[in-house]
Protein backbone atom coordinates (compact mmCIF):
# COMPACT_ATOMS: atom_id res chain seq x y z
CA UNK A 1 0.00 0.00 0.00
CA UNK A 2 1.26 3.66 -1.02
CA UNK A 3 0.71 4.83 2.85
CA UNK A 4 2.35 1.91 4.53
CA UNK A 5 5.32 3.20 6.52
CA UNK A 6 6.26 0.17 8.44
CA UNK A 7 5.95 -3.52 7.18
CA UNK A 8 6.98 -6.14 9.90
CA UNK A 9 7.29 -9.40 7.43
CA UNK A 10 7.96 -13.07 8.83
CA UNK A 11 9.69 -12.21 12.14
CA UNK A 12 10.80 -14.75 14.50
CA UNK A 13 12.45 -14.38 17.64
CA UNK A 14 13.41 -17.04 20.21
CA UNK A 15 14.96 -16.69 23.59
CA UNK A 16 16.38 -19.98 24.39
CA UNK A 17 13.11 -22.44 24.53
CA UNK A 18 10.91 -19.39 24.55
CA UNK A 19 9.81 -18.36 21.10
CA UNK A 20 8.63 -14.94 21.74
CA UNK A 21 7.40 -13.91 17.79
CA UNK A 22 6.83 -16.86 15.60
CA UNK A 23 6.02 -15.36 12.16
CA UNK A 24 5.03 -12.35 12.88
CA UNK A 25 3.38 -9.86 10.05
CA UNK A 26 2.66 -6.00 11.13
CA UNK A 27 1.69 -3.47 8.58
CA UNK A 28 1.47 0.00 10.20
CA UNK A 29 -0.09 3.06 7.87
CA UNK A 30 1.54 6.48 7.90
CA UNK A 31 -0.25 8.90 10.05
CA UNK A 32 -2.65 6.66 12.01
CA UNK A 33 -2.75 5.45 15.60
CA UNK A 34 -1.86 1.56 15.85
CA UNK A 35 -2.78 -0.34 19.12
CA UNK A 36 -1.32 -3.89 19.33
CA UNK A 37 -2.97 -5.58 22.04
CA UNK A 38 -2.61 -9.62 23.02
CA UNK A 39 -2.33 -11.67 26.33
CA UNK A 40 0.80 -11.07 28.71
CA UNK A 41 3.74 -12.97 26.84
CA UNK A 42 2.02 -12.76 23.22
CA UNK A 43 4.87 -11.11 22.15
CA UNK A 44 3.97 -7.47 21.59
CA UNK A 45 6.65 -5.53 23.52
CA UNK A 46 9.62 -8.18 21.61
CA UNK A 47 7.78 -6.99 18.35
CA UNK A 48 8.72 -3.52 19.41
CA UNK A 49 12.11 -3.63 20.63
CA UNK A 50 13.16 -5.69 17.02
CA UNK A 51 11.34 -2.19 15.30
CA UNK A 52 13.59 0.08 17.53
CA UNK A 53 16.64 -2.01 17.20
CA UNK A 54 17.27 -3.30 20.81
CA UNK A 55 16.36 -6.95 19.85
CA UNK A 56 17.81 -8.87 16.54
CA UNK A 57 15.00 -10.76 15.06
CA UNK A 58 16.23 -14.87 14.28
CA UNK A 59 14.84 -14.13 11.05
CA UNK A 60 12.27 -11.78 9.24
CA UNK A 61 12.51 -8.13 7.20
CA UNK A 62 11.41 -4.80 9.07
CA UNK A 63 10.37 -2.42 5.59
CA UNK A 64 10.46 1.17 6.37
CA UNK A 65 9.32 3.17 3.73
CA UNK A 66 9.72 1.01 1.10
CA UNK A 67 13.54 0.10 2.37
CA UNK A 68 14.88 -3.00 3.76
CA UNK A 69 16.69 -2.28 6.94
CA UNK A 70 19.15 -4.90 7.18
CA UNK A 71 20.79 -4.32 10.52
CA UNK A 72 18.60 -2.19 12.60
CA UNK A 73 20.00 -0.57 15.65
CA UNK A 74 17.96 2.29 18.67
CA UNK A 75 20.76 4.20 16.84
CA UNK A 76 19.77 3.30 13.57
CA UNK A 77 16.35 3.43 14.28
CA UNK A 78 16.46 7.03 15.99
CA UNK A 79 18.47 8.31 12.49
CA UNK A 80 15.51 6.42 10.65
CA UNK A 81 12.54 8.28 12.97
CA UNK A 82 11.57 5.62 14.97
CA UNK A 83 11.34 6.21 18.47
CA UNK A 84 10.47 4.15 21.50
CA UNK A 85 8.88 5.52 25.06
CA UNK A 86 9.42 2.76 27.33
CA UNK A 87 6.55 1.66 30.38
CA UNK A 88 9.10 2.19 33.06
CA UNK A 89 10.50 5.52 32.42
CA UNK A 90 14.15 6.28 31.87
CA UNK A 91 14.64 9.42 33.65
CA UNK A 92 17.54 11.32 36.02
CA UNK A 93 14.92 12.44 39.00
CA UNK A 94 17.75 14.85 40.03
CA UNK A 95 18.75 16.84 36.72
CA UNK A 96 16.45 19.31 34.65
CA UNK A 97 13.97 18.78 32.00
CA UNK A 98 16.49 20.10 29.83
CA UNK A 99 19.04 17.92 30.57
CA UNK A 100 17.37 14.43 30.94
CA UNK A 101 17.03 15.03 27.12
CA UNK A 102 19.77 16.10 25.91
CA UNK A 103 21.53 13.11 27.24
CA UNK A 104 23.35 11.25 24.41
CA UNK A 105 23.58 14.01 22.29
CA UNK A 106 24.62 17.78 24.33
CA UNK A 107 24.47 20.35 21.82
CA UNK A 108 28.10 22.46 22.01
CA UNK A 109 28.83 25.93 21.03
CA UNK A 110 32.99 26.21 20.41
CA UNK A 111 33.30 22.81 22.67
CA UNK A 112 31.04 24.37 25.52
CA UNK A 113 27.75 22.96 26.44
CA UNK A 114 24.66 24.97 25.50
CA UNK A 115 22.08 24.55 28.15
CA UNK A 116 20.61 27.12 26.68
CA UNK A 117 20.00 26.56 23.11
CA UNK A 118 18.54 23.18 23.69
CA UNK A 119 15.97 24.48 26.74
CA UNK A 120 14.92 26.92 23.42
CA UNK A 121 14.69 23.99 21.40
CA UNK A 122 12.72 22.00 23.61
CA UNK A 123 10.22 24.59 24.55
CA UNK A 124 9.45 25.00 20.98
CA UNK A 125 8.57 21.09 20.89
CA UNK A 126 6.72 21.44 23.75
CA UNK A 127 4.53 24.26 22.63
CA UNK A 128 4.34 23.12 18.87
CA UNK A 129 2.61 19.85 20.64
CA UNK A 130 1.47 21.23 23.10
CA UNK A 131 3.10 19.21 26.37
CA UNK A 132 3.18 22.25 28.67
CA UNK A 133 6.41 21.36 29.93
CA UNK A 134 9.17 23.66 31.44
CA UNK A 135 12.68 23.29 30.40
CA UNK A 136 13.88 24.17 33.34
CA UNK A 137 11.84 21.70 35.71
CA UNK A 138 13.89 19.15 37.75
CA UNK A 139 11.80 15.73 37.48
CA UNK A 140 11.71 15.44 40.36
CA UNK A 141 9.33 17.97 41.01
CA UNK A 142 7.22 16.87 37.70
CA UNK A 143 4.08 14.71 37.85
CA UNK A 144 3.56 11.42 36.87
CA UNK A 145 1.83 12.74 33.57
CA UNK A 146 4.37 15.30 33.05
CA UNK A 147 7.23 12.60 33.07
CA UNK A 148 5.50 11.06 30.93
CA UNK A 149 5.10 14.06 28.16
CA UNK A 150 9.30 14.49 28.99
CA UNK A 151 9.65 11.32 27.27
CA UNK A 152 7.93 12.13 24.52
CA UNK A 153 9.71 14.92 24.13
CA UNK A 154 13.11 13.30 24.66
CA UNK A 155 11.93 11.17 21.15
CA UNK A 156 10.86 14.09 19.15
CA UNK A 157 14.37 16.07 19.86
CA UNK A 158 15.68 12.94 18.23
CA UNK A 159 13.42 13.66 15.25
CA UNK A 160 10.90 10.87 15.69
CA UNK A 161 8.46 10.48 13.01
CA UNK A 162 7.03 7.60 13.94
CA UNK A 163 6.41 6.84 18.00
CA UNK A 164 6.36 3.43 19.77
CA UNK A 165 4.49 3.60 23.01
CA UNK A 166 4.79 0.79 25.59
CA UNK A 167 1.77 0.82 28.51
CA UNK A 168 2.11 4.43 28.41
CA UNK A 169 -1.16 5.27 30.37
CA UNK A 170 -0.51 2.31 32.86
CA UNK A 171 0.76 4.77 35.79
CA UNK A 172 -1.77 8.30 34.62
CA UNK A 173 -4.88 9.24 36.32
CA UNK A 174 -8.15 9.67 34.02
CA UNK A 175 -7.19 13.42 34.25
CA UNK A 176 -3.84 12.55 32.91
CA UNK A 177 -5.34 9.99 30.55
CA UNK A 178 -7.58 12.52 28.71
CA UNK A 179 -4.82 14.82 28.91
CA UNK A 180 -2.46 12.22 27.27
CA UNK A 181 -4.53 10.97 24.40
CA UNK A 182 -5.03 15.01 23.24
CA UNK A 183 -1.15 14.89 23.04
CA UNK A 184 -1.13 12.11 21.13
CA UNK A 185 -3.82 13.35 18.48
CA UNK A 186 -2.03 16.50 18.15
CA UNK A 187 1.37 14.37 17.22
CA UNK A 188 -0.89 12.72 14.53
CA UNK A 189 -2.66 15.50 13.01
CA UNK A 190 1.12 17.17 12.63
CA UNK A 191 1.92 14.18 10.87
CA UNK A 192 3.61 11.27 13.13
CA UNK A 193 2.41 7.95 13.09
CA UNK A 194 2.20 6.57 16.50
CA UNK A 195 1.91 2.56 17.61
CA UNK A 196 0.20 1.92 20.88
CA UNK A 197 1.08 -1.37 23.07
CA UNK A 198 -1.22 -0.97 25.68
CA UNK A 199 -4.15 -4.07 27.67
CA UNK A 200 -6.85 -1.33 28.21
CA UNK A 201 -9.32 -1.98 25.74
CA UNK A 202 -11.52 1.42 26.42
CA UNK A 203 -8.63 3.70 25.74
CA UNK A 204 -8.10 0.88 22.32
CA UNK A 205 -11.36 1.79 21.47
CA UNK A 206 -11.19 5.97 22.27
CA UNK A 207 -7.57 6.31 20.65
CA UNK A 208 -6.74 3.81 17.69
CA UNK A 209 -7.24 3.65 13.71
CA UNK A 210 -6.81 0.09 13.60
CA UNK A 211 -5.87 -2.70 16.11
CA UNK A 212 -3.86 -5.71 15.82
CA UNK A 213 -4.44 -8.69 18.24
CA UNK A 214 -1.58 -10.90 19.05
CA UNK A 215 -2.05 -14.15 20.66
CA UNK A 216 1.32 -16.62 21.35
CA UNK A 217 3.90 -14.75 19.26
CA UNK A 218 1.96 -14.77 16.45
CA UNK A 219 -0.53 -11.65 14.58
CA UNK A 220 -4.25 -12.83 14.53
CA UNK A 221 -6.01 -10.22 13.50
CA UNK A 222 -5.87 -6.59 12.55
CA UNK A 223 -9.02 -4.60 13.19
CA UNK A 224 -10.20 -1.42 11.94
CA UNK A 225 -11.20 0.11 15.63
CA UNK A 226 -14.49 1.69 14.20
CA UNK A 227 -16.19 -1.20 12.72
CA UNK A 228 -14.87 -3.92 16.33
CA UNK A 229 -16.35 -3.82 20.08
CA UNK A 230 -14.44 -4.49 23.62
CA UNK A 231 -15.80 -7.72 23.83
CA UNK A 232 -14.71 -9.32 20.40
CA UNK A 233 -11.07 -7.94 20.92
CA UNK A 234 -11.00 -9.71 23.98
CA UNK A 235 -12.98 -12.92 23.06
CA UNK A 236 -9.92 -12.66 20.12
CA UNK A 237 -7.41 -12.07 22.54
CA UNK A 238 -8.36 -14.97 25.16
CA UNK A 239 -9.82 -17.24 22.80
CA UNK A 240 -13.31 -17.05 24.74
CA UNK A 241 -16.04 -14.50 26.13
CA UNK A 242 -14.52 -12.36 28.89
CA UNK A 243 -15.87 -10.63 31.97
CA UNK A 244 -15.53 -7.19 31.06
CA UNK A 245 -17.63 -5.81 34.73
CA UNK A 246 -17.43 -7.59 38.23
CA UNK A 247 -19.97 -9.95 39.17
CA UNK A 248 -19.92 -9.81 43.25
CA UNK A 249 -22.57 -10.69 45.74
CA UNK A 250 -23.32 -7.91 48.70
CA UNK A 251 -20.73 -7.17 51.00
CA UNK A 252 -21.59 -9.47 54.65
CA UNK A 253 -18.97 -8.16 56.78
CA UNK A 254 -17.77 -9.36 60.31
CA UNK A 255 -15.88 -8.10 62.75
CA UNK A 256 -12.75 -5.66 62.11
CA UNK A 257 -9.96 -7.37 60.51
CA UNK A 258 -7.08 -4.01 59.67
CA UNK A 259 -7.60 -1.01 61.89
CA UNK A 260 -5.36 1.95 61.48
CA UNK A 261 -5.52 4.98 63.83
CA UNK A 262 -4.09 8.07 63.66
CA UNK A 263 -1.09 7.07 61.61
CA UNK A 264 1.35 10.14 60.29
CA UNK A 265 4.28 8.69 58.27
CA UNK A 266 7.32 11.58 57.53
CA UNK A 267 8.04 12.14 53.39
CA UNK A 268 11.59 13.12 55.05
CA UNK A 269 13.04 15.16 58.06
CA UNK A 270 10.39 18.11 57.47
CA UNK A 271 7.44 16.83 55.23
CA UNK A 272 4.74 14.63 56.17
CA UNK A 273 3.65 12.16 53.78
CA UNK A 274 0.51 10.73 55.70
CA UNK A 275 -1.31 13.13 58.39
CA UNK A 276 -3.98 11.54 61.01
CA UNK A 277 -5.03 8.79 58.57
CA UNK A 278 -7.83 6.36 60.11
CA UNK A 279 -9.82 3.79 58.96
CA UNK A 280 -10.62 -0.10 59.39
CA UNK A 281 -11.41 -2.76 57.32
CA UNK A 282 -13.84 -5.53 58.46
CA UNK A 283 -13.86 -9.28 56.92
CA UNK A 284 -15.91 -9.71 53.67
CA UNK A 285 -14.96 -5.94 52.80
CA UNK A 286 -12.95 -4.35 50.10
CA UNK A 287 -11.83 -0.72 50.80
CA UNK A 288 -10.30 1.00 47.90
CA UNK A 289 -7.92 3.59 48.25
CA UNK A 290 -8.28 6.44 45.58
CA UNK A 291 -5.61 9.08 44.92
CA UNK A 292 -3.56 10.40 42.46
CA UNK A 293 0.15 8.67 42.94
CA UNK A 294 2.38 10.96 44.94
CA UNK A 295 -0.35 11.98 47.56
CA UNK A 296 0.65 9.06 50.43
CA UNK A 297 -0.13 5.81 49.24
CA UNK A 298 3.38 4.19 48.95
CA UNK A 299 4.46 5.58 52.33
CA UNK A 300 0.73 3.99 53.61
CA UNK A 301 1.69 0.88 51.90
CA UNK A 302 4.85 0.91 53.63
CA UNK A 303 4.00 1.81 56.90
CA UNK A 304 1.11 -1.22 57.24
CA UNK A 305 3.73 -3.83 55.77
CA UNK A 306 6.11 -2.42 58.23
CA UNK A 307 8.66 -1.28 55.90
CA UNK A 308 8.98 1.67 57.10
CA UNK A 309 9.03 1.57 60.61
CA UNK A 310 11.44 4.59 61.33
CA UNK A 311 9.46 7.16 59.39
CA UNK A 312 6.40 6.28 61.42
CA UNK A 313 5.50 9.53 64.14
CA UNK A 314 2.57 8.58 65.70
CA UNK A 315 -0.36 6.34 65.41
CA UNK A 316 -0.84 2.38 65.26
CA UNK A 317 -1.51 -0.62 63.21
CA UNK A 318 -3.53 -3.42 64.35
CA UNK A 319 -4.54 -7.03 62.85
CA UNK A 320 -7.43 -7.98 65.04
CA UNK A 321 -6.39 -7.44 68.32
CA UNK A 322 -2.74 -7.29 67.70
CA UNK A 323 -1.15 -4.30 67.21
CA UNK A 324 1.99 -4.18 64.38
CA UNK A 325 3.27 -0.88 64.63
CA UNK A 326 6.48 -1.56 65.49
CA UNK A 327 6.30 -5.87 64.06
CA UNK A 328 8.67 -6.46 60.98
CA UNK A 329 7.27 -7.47 57.49
CA UNK A 330 8.59 -10.92 58.28
CA UNK A 331 6.12 -10.75 61.60
CA UNK A 332 3.08 -9.71 59.50
CA UNK A 333 3.50 -12.20 57.21
CA UNK A 334 3.15 -14.91 59.42
CA UNK A 335 0.68 -13.37 61.43
CA UNK A 336 -2.45 -13.08 58.53
CA UNK A 337 -0.87 -10.65 56.20
CA UNK A 338 -0.42 -10.87 52.18
CA UNK A 339 1.01 -8.05 49.64
CA UNK A 340 1.07 -7.72 46.45
CA UNK A 341 3.65 -4.52 46.23
CA UNK A 342 3.04 -1.77 43.84
CA UNK A 343 6.60 -1.82 42.68
CA UNK A 344 7.07 -5.83 41.60
CA UNK A 345 10.92 -5.29 40.64
CA UNK A 346 11.65 -3.74 43.61
CA UNK A 347 9.75 -5.26 46.31
CA UNK A 348 7.91 -8.43 44.68
CA UNK A 349 10.87 -10.45 42.98
CA UNK A 350 14.21 -11.01 42.60
CA UNK A 351 15.01 -10.59 39.02
CA UNK A 352 17.58 -13.12 38.54
CA UNK A 353 16.02 -16.02 40.74
CA UNK A 354 13.80 -18.85 38.72
CA UNK A 355 10.43 -18.56 38.64
CA UNK A 356 9.66 -21.58 41.43
CA UNK A 357 12.48 -19.78 43.57
CA UNK A 358 10.31 -16.28 43.32
CA UNK A 359 7.05 -18.29 43.80
CA UNK A 360 8.57 -19.42 47.64
CA UNK A 361 10.25 -16.47 48.37
CA UNK A 362 9.80 -15.27 51.89
CA UNK A 363 8.56 -18.54 52.35
CA UNK A 364 11.34 -21.19 52.68
CA UNK A 365 10.50 -22.68 56.32
CA UNK A 366 7.34 -23.94 55.08
CA UNK A 367 8.82 -25.86 52.32
CA UNK A 368 11.65 -27.26 54.32
CA UNK A 369 13.13 -29.93 57.23
CA UNK A 370 15.76 -30.22 59.23
CA UNK A 371 17.00 -27.43 57.51
CA UNK A 372 17.14 -28.21 54.02
CA UNK A 373 14.65 -27.58 51.37
CA UNK A 374 12.69 -30.32 49.93
CA UNK A 375 13.14 -29.87 46.54
CA UNK A 376 10.23 -32.54 45.53
CA UNK A 377 7.49 -30.39 47.58
CA UNK A 378 8.60 -27.17 46.11
CA UNK A 379 8.75 -28.39 42.38
CA UNK A 380 4.94 -29.47 43.33
CA UNK A 381 3.81 -26.63 44.21
CA UNK A 382 5.28 -24.33 41.59
CA UNK A 383 4.00 -26.46 39.33
CA UNK A 384 0.39 -26.28 40.64
CA UNK A 385 0.53 -22.25 40.92
CA UNK A 386 1.86 -22.09 37.49
CA UNK A 387 -1.28 -24.01 35.84
CA UNK A 388 -3.59 -22.72 37.96
CA UNK A 389 -2.62 -18.79 37.60
CA UNK A 390 -1.39 -19.81 33.66
CA UNK A 391 2.32 -17.95 33.71
CA UNK A 392 4.14 -18.14 30.80
CA UNK A 393 6.05 -19.64 29.70
CA UNK A 394 5.26 -22.98 31.63
CA UNK A 395 8.92 -23.36 32.87
CA UNK A 396 9.26 -23.23 36.53
CA UNK A 397 13.29 -22.87 35.97
CA UNK A 398 13.32 -19.63 33.92
CA UNK A 399 14.19 -17.07 35.40
CA UNK A 400 11.93 -14.21 35.85
CA UNK A 401 13.65 -11.35 34.22
CA UNK A 402 12.95 -13.31 31.16
CA UNK A 403 9.07 -13.17 31.51
CA UNK A 404 6.87 -10.17 30.31
CA UNK A 405 5.82 -7.82 32.91
CA UNK A 406 2.31 -9.20 33.43
CA UNK A 407 3.39 -12.72 33.77
CA UNK A 408 6.05 -11.32 36.02
CA UNK A 409 3.00 -9.88 38.45
CA UNK A 410 1.38 -13.56 37.99
CA UNK A 411 4.31 -14.78 39.78
CA UNK A 412 3.65 -12.10 42.87
CA UNK A 413 -0.16 -12.76 42.58
CA UNK A 414 -0.05 -16.66 42.77
CA UNK A 415 2.58 -16.54 45.77
CA UNK A 416 0.66 -14.39 47.95
CA UNK A 417 -2.99 -16.02 47.06
CA UNK A 418 -1.20 -18.79 48.19
CA UNK A 419 -0.21 -17.69 51.96
CA UNK A 420 -2.68 -18.38 54.98
CA UNK A 421 -4.02 -14.73 55.46
CA UNK A 422 -6.36 -12.88 57.04
CA UNK A 423 -5.55 -9.45 55.39
CA UNK A 424 -4.82 -8.69 51.56
CA UNK A 425 -3.02 -5.33 50.65
CA UNK A 426 -2.96 -5.56 47.19
CA UNK A 427 -1.26 -2.73 45.19
CA UNK A 428 -1.36 -2.44 41.78
CA UNK A 429 -2.95 -5.62 41.39
CA UNK A 430 -3.62 -5.95 37.71
CA UNK A 431 -0.91 -3.17 36.62
CA UNK A 432 0.12 -3.99 32.93
CA UNK A 433 -1.67 -7.51 32.90
CA UNK A 434 -3.91 -8.83 30.01
CA UNK A 435 -8.37 -8.84 30.08
CA UNK A 436 -8.19 -12.49 30.41
CA UNK A 437 -5.61 -12.36 33.54
CA UNK A 438 -7.06 -8.68 34.97
CA UNK A 439 -10.80 -10.94 35.05
CA UNK A 440 -8.91 -14.15 37.08
CA UNK A 441 -6.90 -11.84 39.48
CA UNK A 442 -10.17 -9.46 40.34
CA UNK A 443 -12.43 -12.97 40.75
CA UNK A 444 -9.69 -14.24 43.12
CA UNK A 445 -9.75 -10.94 45.34
CA UNK A 446 -13.74 -11.23 45.13
CA UNK A 447 -13.62 -15.07 46.35
CA UNK A 448 -11.10 -13.44 49.28
CA UNK A 449 -13.45 -11.03 50.17
CA UNK A 450 -16.27 -13.52 49.95
CA UNK A 451 -14.09 -16.16 52.14
CA UNK A 452 -14.09 -13.64 54.99
CA UNK A 453 -10.69 -11.75 54.21
CA UNK A 454 -10.01 -7.84 54.61
CA UNK A 455 -8.81 -6.30 51.20
CA UNK A 456 -7.34 -3.04 51.46
CA UNK A 457 -6.80 -2.25 47.55
CA UNK A 458 -4.84 0.49 46.31
CA UNK A 459 -4.91 1.44 42.12
CA UNK A 460 -4.59 3.93 40.13
CA UNK A 461 -7.53 2.55 38.29
CA UNK A 462 -10.72 4.22 38.40
CA UNK A 463 -12.90 1.94 37.42
CA UNK A 464 -11.00 -1.33 38.88
CA UNK A 465 -11.66 0.95 42.18
CA UNK A 466 -15.24 1.16 41.41
CA UNK A 467 -15.88 -2.21 40.36
CA UNK A 468 -14.09 -4.03 43.31
CA UNK A 469 -14.75 -2.06 46.07
CA UNK A 470 -17.02 -1.96 48.72
CA UNK A 471 -16.20 1.46 50.19
CA UNK A 472 -13.69 3.93 48.77
CA UNK A 473 -11.48 6.08 50.57
CA UNK A 474 -9.72 9.51 48.67
CA UNK A 475 -5.98 9.92 49.27
CA UNK A 476 -5.20 13.87 48.65
CA UNK A 477 -2.12 15.18 50.09
CA UNK A 478 -1.61 12.71 52.98
CA UNK A 479 -4.83 12.31 54.39
CA UNK A 480 -8.64 11.03 53.52
CA UNK A 481 -10.38 13.81 51.78
CA UNK A 482 -13.67 11.09 52.15
CA UNK A 483 -14.55 8.11 52.37
CA UNK A 484 -17.31 6.90 50.12
CA UNK A 485 -19.95 4.01 49.70
CA UNK A 486 -18.74 2.41 46.12
CA UNK A 487 -22.37 2.18 44.49
CA UNK A 488 -22.92 5.81 45.29
CA UNK A 489 -20.15 7.32 43.80
CA UNK A 490 -18.61 7.72 40.44
CA UNK A 491 -15.67 8.61 38.72
CA UNK A 492 -16.07 12.20 37.96
CA UNK A 493 -16.98 12.52 42.15
CA UNK A 494 -13.50 10.57 42.68
CA UNK A 495 -11.59 12.66 40.19
CA UNK A 496 -12.87 16.22 41.96
CA UNK A 497 -12.01 15.01 45.34
CA UNK A 498 -8.39 13.50 44.02
CA UNK A 499 -7.75 16.83 42.62
CA UNK A 500 -8.47 18.66 44.94
CA UNK A 501 -11.00 20.10 43.11
CA UNK A 502 -13.40 19.16 45.95
CA UNK A 503 -13.28 19.03 49.21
Amino acid sequence: MADTVIELRNIVKRFGKVVANNGVNLSVRKGEIHAIVGENGAGKSTLMKILYGLYHPDCGEIILNGCKISRNTPQNAIKNGIGMVHQHFMLIPPLTVTENVILGIEPAKKGILDLAFAAKEIQSLSDKFNLKIDPSKKIEELSVGENQRVEIIKVLYRGAEILILDEPTAVLTPQEVKEFFGVIKNLVSQGKTVIIITHKLDEVMDISDRITVMKQGRTINTLDTAKTSPREIARIMVGRDVLLKVDKKPMETGNTILSVENLSVMKNASVHALKEISFQIKAGEILGIAGVEGNGQTELIEAIMGLNIEKIVSGKVSLMDMEMSKKSTKYRLKSGFSHIPEDRHKRGLVLEFSVRDNLILGRHNDFSASGFLQEKSINSYSETLINDFDIRPPDADVAAEGLSGGNQQKIIVAREFSRNFEFLLAAQPTRGVDIGAIEFIHRRIIAARDEGKAVLLVSAELSEILSLSDTIAVLYKGRIAKIFNASSTNENELGAFMTGAAS
